[in-house]
């Protein structure tokens, strides 16, 4: 069949990479210039998953007062629009912050980011698919609050395969973390989690679209508009030049709001805005090795190569992806203060994105309404993570398959 994606970014180019192994044509549609060059571009490098639990949570409202009340190092920010899709996408969230909810939703995150691992398990094994900087490393969620540790260790249960460490055996497991063993009372570990650089990864499976010739890619084309006849979308509107197709997969991100708002489509999606630094290596004995996930302050650290990838903060203001300088000083006083002497952070690449939540924190994957119309978004902090796997449960609809795993919570209310 011939589909178009719309969107190259993980989501898009792993869908596409999908659906042509299964043997179909595609037309990949981006207004960027090249491909992942948005959110994808320079995100944490973590694939976590095993540490999927969503941001909406018993306790999270209180939690993010105490956090905006500390200003521009605040983990949360939350700047007010005159816009009701950001407030209805915040009482959402807010109905969405309490215990069961968020341990149901963590249940459907685990089970597909599961999924995504083995899928891209596949893919290197199978396709030979490298070249992105990708490592069997581990995860360390450190703690420096002891309520916070106690709140992360109720939550491991027999499947997640975490384990619960000390401070001292979190510097056997981290030997950079040395210098703060005096101020950790524990961590989480997760053993099977990995790390990739996200913009390799899409730069390589493009490299390998382009040898088949199922494949052809749009760029610097935003879309004008769907023809539709009925339930069905007939044609992507590219300029002047219509677009046929046998089924359309949306995955663009913040961009799929707007994109499918005049079909009566209403996504649950807002951006949430964090920011990057990309920092070249100094002192090895200082780059932790494994993925490191400092709790309190809400940052991730990812070496990728002969670079460390720091990453952090949720703003919740508007659509804007432009750098703030005072997150971005943050972000370097925090780096240098659990990684001292790692890198030079104030020389380090900055970068800002608008990552694509849902308020329950679940993507939305499959059926929208149109019959052959189809969702691949809401990803949020996870796009990475679950990219592989999202893309293959929805090759499997497409193609008239049951899905590997359910898509039940992660599919758009009926």
């Amino acid at each position: 069949m011939r589909v178009a994606v719309i969107g190259a970014g993980v989501i898009g180019l792993a869908t596409a990479y999908s659906l042509v192994r299964q043997g179909h044509s595609v037309e990949l549609i981006e207004r960027r210039d090249d491909v992942a060059l948005e959110t994808s571009f320079a995100n944490g490098g973590q694939l976590s998953y095993r540490y999927v639990s969503p941001l909406a949570d018993a306790g999270v409202p209180l939690q993010a007062i105490g956090w905006m009340l500390r200003g521009a190092d605040a983990p949360l920010r939350f700047r007010p629009q005159a816009s009701l899709h950001q407030w209805r996408w915040c009482l959402q969230f807010l109905l969405a912050c309490r215990r069961s909810v968020n341990r149901r939703n963590a249940a459907h995150l685990l089970r597909l980011a599961l999924h995504s691992q083995q899928i891209l398990r596949s893919w290197r094994e199978q396709d030979q698919l490298d070249g992105f900087a990708w490592r069997a490393n581990g995860k360390l969620v450190i703690y420096r609050d002891q309520h916070s540790l106690h709140k992360g260790a109720a939550a491991i249960d027999d499947e997640s395969g975490q384990r619960l460490l000390d401070a001292a055996q979190c510097v056997d497991v981290e030997p950079a973390l040395t210098p703060l063993a005096a101020s950790l009372h524990g961590g989480i570990y997760s053993p099977g989690d990995e790390v990739a650089d996200c913009h390799l990864f899409c730069t390589e499976l493009l490299r390998r679209l382009r040898a088949s010739p199922a494949f052809h890619l749009h760029t610097g084309q935003s879309v004008s508009a769907l023809r539709t006849e009925g339930k069905r979308v007939r044609a992507v509107v590219l300029g002047r030049d219509d677009v046929a197709i046998d089924h359309l997969v949306v995955a663009a991100g913040t961009g799929s709001v707007g994109l499918l708002r005049p079909l009566g489509i209403d996504l649950p999606i807002y951006p949430l805005k964090g920011y990057s630094l990309t920092v070249g290596l100094a002192d090895q004995d200082r780059v932790p090795q494994t993925n490191v996930t400092d709790y309190d302050n809400k940052v991730v650290y990812a070496r990728l190569d002969d670079q460390l990838r720091v990453a952090a903060m949720v703003d919740i203001a508007g659509w804007d992806a432009g750098l703030d300088q005072q997150r971005i000083a943050t972000l370097q006083r925090l780096a240098g203060a659990t990684f001292p002497g790692a890198g030079d952070y104030q020389r380090a690449r900055q970068w800002a994105g608008l990552r694509p939540a849902t308020p329950q924190g679940t993507p939305l994957l499959g059926r929208s309404g149109f019959d052959n119309l189809w969702l691949n978004v809401g990803h949020g902090s996870l796009g990475f993570t679950l990219a592989c796997g999202s893309a293959d449960l929805l090759t499997s609809v497409i193609g008239g398959s049951p899905p590997a795993v359910s898509l039940d919570g992660l599919s758009l209310p009926a």
